[in-house]
């Protein structure tokens, strides 16, 4: 199991994967070393961040609306989601995370999130 796929309800939402990520990790038997985890989309991207307080989430959320705000007159992408496209590539595609003892060595706070950008879709995260 070198993938999975994340369905989403919404555009500017973030998914906590860190369950699915550890499974694939004990699925493709990795015991140490690291794991990459990718999504190959445009409009969704990948963050580690704190999970025990919700509002760190839709702070970031809040932020990077004020930053790229959806619509803007000066954005020519015929399909009308450049912000989604350019809140993708802030956050970025792909996060490397150490494996210790067969388990994702983050921190106490940390989870992995997917970013969706451009919802509701089905994602797929690959895990390498």
């Amino acid at each position: 199991m070198g993938h999975f796929d994340v369905p989403t309800r919404t555009r500017d939402q973030f998914v906590n994967i860190t369950a699915q990520v550890q499974e694939a990790v004990r699925a493709l038997g990795i015991a140490e070393g690291a794991v990459t985890v990718f999504v190959p989309h445009t409009t969704c991207g990948l963050t580690i961040n704190e999970k025990a307080d919700p509002c760190v989430v839709a702070d970031m959320i809040r932020q990077l609306d004020l930053m790229v705000p959806w619509n803007q007159p000066f954005y020519e992408h015929a399909e009308g989601n450049s912000a989604a496209h350019l809140k993708a590539s802030m956050m970025g595609f792909s996060a490397t995370i150490p494996v210790t003892g067969g388990h994702l060595d983050l921190g106490v706070w940390q989870a992995v999130y997917l970013c969706e950008f451009d919802g509701p879709r089905t994602r797929r995260v690959c895990v390498k």
